[in-house]
């Protein structure tokens, strides 16, 4: 399986395959047309209260992301992982963020889980 995560505000890439969105909110400032996103599973992305909470600073990244792993346990969010899952057993996907920091982010975890 081939799973990266990047930045939404990054250009697309040929070697992007899928690009899916995994922020709850539209970056600020993009163009949907500008994108190139596929995808934009919100069910996927880390719940309101999780999301407040650790931009907060209440608690540690590996804390979240347990949190996160959890979230990701309930049924819908199951389903549309394994949905992204089988795009990522027959080609590239991409997985996007508008946050600074990815590989601190809930777009890391994703990208665990499915790799």
């Amino acid at each position: 399986m081939s799973v990266r995560v990047r930045r939404v505000y990054d250009p697309p890439e040929p070697e992007d395959g899928v690009r899916v969105l995994v922020d709850r909110l539209w970056p600020r400032g993009l163009a949907k047309d500008a994108a190139g996103v596929d995808e934009w599973p919100k069910a996927l992305t880390p719940s309101n209260e999780l999301r407040r909470w650790y931009h907060a600073g209440e608690g540690s990244y590996e804390e979240f992301a347990r949190r996160y792993e959890a979230e990701l346990a309930e049924p819908e969010a199951e389903e549309l992982l394994a949905r992204v899952r089988e795009s990522a057993a027959s080609g590239p996907v991409t997985l996007l963020t508008a946050v600074k920091e990815p590989e601190h982010s809930h777009a890391a975890v994703l990208a665990r889980l499915l790799g």
